[in-house]
Parts: C-alpha cells; structure tokens; sequence
C-alpha cells in the first residue's frame, strides 16, 4: 500500500474500449490512480508483480490465462492483494470461482459508477464488497448439492456436443461410468435431460461457449 492518499489501481480486461472506459474514469475521481493495464492473465501477473497496486480490478475470462488462474497466483504470491472481480458473468459457478480464490469483490460491468468507485474503496479498507444479487446467487450455488470434479469435466465435454463414447475415451472411463456421473449430473442440477443440463452449465457458468 502507499504511504500518498491516492489508492493505486490496476485495470485487467481484454477489452481495449472497457479498460480505456475505466482507466478514464478512475483518472477523473479524486483520490484514485490507474497506475496500468493488461489484457490478459499473463500480463496481470505480471503487472501486479512489477507495480504492487493497492486495488486490482480483474476481467474473468480473458486469452492466455483466465482471470480465476490470475487471482490464484497473485495470491500465492502476495496473499495481501485485494482484487476485485469486474465481469459480465452473473453465472453462480462464475462467482463461486472469482471469490473462491480469495477475490474481495465481486461486481458486474453494468454496475453503476458510484458503486465501482465504492468497491474500490471498501475492498481497499480491507472489507469485502459483494453486491446482494451476487451474494444470494452465491448462497444458492453453495446451499445446492455439489457437483464432483468429475461430473463438472462429464458436464462440460456434453456441453461441448460429446456423446456417451467420446466421453468415455476423453477421460478415460467406461461409457457405464459417464452414464452414471450423468445420472447424477441430471439429479443435482434438478433437470430432466442433457440438454436441459448443457443449457443450466451456460446459465450458471460451469461450461462457457
């Protein structure tokens, strides 16, 4: 952390017009400092690494490296590092993930800007920032039955159109055994179907197109 009153902060999204859009803003409130970017997970390691900021705010789903894999090695590296989740993705596997890593916020892109900048400010006070919408979502996904390792990878290969066989050979399991893990998959997720299934893995952010 700085000893100035400014609270230095890393911008990270893949988006050029996004991380233009932010950076701007945070150069026009008092008391904030943009002090970088990067558009990938990589280069967000790497920017943490060589600017220490007192806030990052990370884009999820990025090239290279995803923003959960970023958030996880900034914090084995410097588990002090408050960063905030700033996506499009509401999906309850998508927050479960951001904040599991050990992320203190969690905010969507169309949030407003007050609430950004207030973030920013809490998760520098050292207090987690999680909006209500984002906190009952997380509830839900943490109160439901848990889908194992395993039955997370089946769900993922059937939303990538595989069959019965492709999965078997893909993991290395016989197609009786994917018949069972989706079987429960169908269970858990409460649907009647695999594409009901491969439609609930979008929604709530297990499998991404």
């Amino acid at each position: 952390m700085t000893l100035d009153s400014n609270i230095r902060v890393l911008v990270v999204d893949d988006h050029p017009v996004v991380r233009t859009g932010l950076t701007t803003m945070l150069h026009s409130e008092p008391g904030l400092e943009p002090i970088g970017e990067a558009k990938t997970g990589v280069e967000a390691i790497a920017q943490f690494q060589a600017l220490h900021p007192d806030v990052t705010l990370m884009d999820l789903r990025m090239p290279e490296l995803s923003g959960v894999e970023a958030i996880t090695t900034i914090l084995k590296d410097d588990p002090t590092a408050r960063i905030i989740v700033l996506t499009t993705y509401d999906g309850d596997e998508d927050i479960y993930r951001g904040l599991q890593t050990g992320a203190k916020g969690y905010l969507l892109k169309d949030a407003d800007r007050s609430e950004l900048l207030e973030a920013i400010r809490v998760v520098h006070a050292g207090q987690k920032y999680i909006p209500t919408l984002v906190g009952a979502k997380l509830v839900e996904r943490m109160s439901g039955p848990q889908l194992s390792d395993r039955e997370t990878d089946v769900l993922k290969l059937l939303a990538q159109g595989k069959n019965t066989q492709a999965i078997s050979l893909l993991l290395s399991i016989t197609e009786g055994t994917v018949k069972f893990h989706i079987t429960n998959i169908l269970q858990k997720l409460g649907v009647s179907d695999r594409t009901q299934a491969v439609v609930t893995a979008f929604q709530r952010g297990i499998a991404n197109l």
